[in-house]
């Protein structure tokens, strides 16, 4: 094994990214730039029944989304490395490490259901460990199907020190014989996994929680190749916010999901980086630098970081806010477009501006600015304010209208607005609200908007004063 520091992202091509997948990509990546090492990817599609069309390319255009680009130029494909697996497995079953075993489904089930009427815990009994070679040969020429099993040793214990969790033991008499080559001729995760990482020359594997009962049959399996095996940290549980394991029967999961709903990038990643782990300092706004600076799995915590979509939103709200109008207008344009509606580049910086602090999400923009496009209807009612009369109110409004249509068009921007309109409220002695509240739902139709100079700046003085006039007319 090199002493280079180089980790590996291995996904299974079975959908969309989850979420915690994210995480563990993450933290190798973050783990490997912090001790100048190399972060590697593969594919782990040995279970072919599982796999989905098309994911290996959508998860490599995610992983690139975020910035997490690997080293080799092409990712490791396992169902293009089955001989390999293969010829690992025959030389274990050579040096009486692993066996043939002959065994049907039908005596398997049969064996699973015994055991577990006895409370015992379902594990193989060992019938074809002894099985003597050269009736195994038979067997095998004659065509009967069999998988390869690594034999277990019964004895003792297999010990090893997590870096998140410190030191790991599990007794070997509760280790499974395991199947390592299955009758397909395809490998299993325990043999594909270790030789693929001995290959590469892996020297930290970071996964999740629930690969810990795996890892003593995984060392067993690196001390009978005869190889060093990797250091190995297990990262915390994702959690719902009623700490049941994270599914998607109570959300989403998949980071595509998340990315559909206007949640960016740099906001996901950094709410992932948070997720079991802590910096230490007050610090939770982190760009990718300062990750790699701050990063050490010592900080990772060992129980399960519950997944805060209140905490997202907070965070992806902080991004937005960081943009730029045509930044932010490019970002929301697909949802307009999606929704039907066009408009030029200008109108929709103007428009994406007055949501700007409000929107937790992207696809929040268009709901937020529906009334941009279309005449909002609204109860008369909805116009008054405090204790003024509805006469009261038109009278402002029509103030207010001969005023704006003074003003040049040129000097339609909200600071010009907002200067001419406190200067009338000045001259009737007339209290702001009395003025603006009117002015914000004639503009918006809503008891909750943007305020009223950026929406009229972005509604333009034509359509301004048209739903001016109309709030005129439903008061008279």
């Amino acid at each position: 094994m090199s002493e280079k520091i180089i980790t590996r992202f291995s996904p299974s091509p079975t959908g969309f990214l989850h979420i915690g997948g994210l995480r563990t990509a993450l933290y190798a990546y973050l783990f490997a730039k912090k001790n100048n090492g190399q972060f590697l990817l593969r594919i782990e599609d040995t279970d072919q029944s599982r796999k989905v069309e098309g994911a290996v390319e959508s998860l490599q255009i995610v992983l690139k989304k975020f910035g997490l680009n690997w080293e080799n130029k092409k990712p490791m494909i396992q169902s293009q490395r089955l001989a390999i697996y293969k010829k690992y497995a025959e030389q274990l079953v050579k040096e009486g490490k692993a066996y043939y075993c002959f065994c049907t489904p039908e005596r398997l089930d049969q064996l699973r259901q015994i055991q577990t009427a006895k409370k015992l815990p379902p594990m193989y009994d060992g019938k074809c460990c002894d099985l003597d070679p050269e009736i195994a040969k038979k067997q095998i020429a004659s065509g009967l199907a069999y998988v390869i099993r690594f034999k277990m040793p019964k004895t003792g214990v297999t010990e090893f020190t997590d870096l998140i969790r410190g030191k790991v033991s599990f007794a070997n008499n509760t280790l499974d014989d395991q199947i390592i080559l299955k009758s397909d001729g395809f490998p299993t995760y325990h043999l594909a996994s270790i030789v693929d990482d001995h290959e590469m020359n892996i020297s930290h594997v970071i996964r999740g929680e629930e690969w810990l009962p795996s890892t003593p049959k995984h060392i067993l399996l690196y001390q009978a190749f005869g190889w060093q095996a990797p250091e190995f940290a297990h990262l915390p549980l994702l959690l719902n916010s009623d700490h049941s394991k994270l599914s998607k029967r109570q959300g989403d999961v998949a980071v595509e999901d998340y990315l559909k709903k206007g949640y960016l990038p740099e906001a996901l990643l950094n709410f992932v980086l948070l997720l079991g782990w802590n910096p230490g300092t007050e610090q939770e706004i982190f760009n990718f630098a300062e990750m790699i600076k701050a990063f050490s799995l010592e900080k990772v915590n060992k129980s399960g970081a519950v997944f805060n979509v209140q905490k997202l939103d907070w965070l992806n709200g902080h991004y937005i806010r960081e943009k730029s109008a045509a930044e932010l207008a490019k970002l929301c344009q697909p949802y307009f477009t999606a929704a039907g509606i066009e408009t030029d580049s200008k109108t929709l910086e103007k428009i994406v501006i007055t949501e700007k602090d409000r929107i937790k999400k992207l696809e929040d923009i268009v709901p937020n600015t529906q009334f941009f496009f279309t005449q909002p209807k609204y109860e008369t009612e909805l116009l008054l304010w405090k204790k003024l009369s509805q006469k009261e109110i038109a009278d402002n409004l029509k103030a207010l209208k001969e005023k704006l249509s003074d003003l040049a068009d040129k000097k339609w921007q909200s600071i010009d607005l907002e200067k001419e309109i406190k200067e009338l409220i000045s001259q009737k002695g007339v209290g702001t609200g009395d003025m603006l509240w009117p002015m914000r739902v004639a503009l918006s139709g809503l008891k909750n908007s943007p305020g009223p100079f950026e929406i009229a700046e972005a509604l333009g003085k034509k359509e301004s004063l048209n739903r001016i006039e109309t709030a005129i007319n439903f008061l008279s």
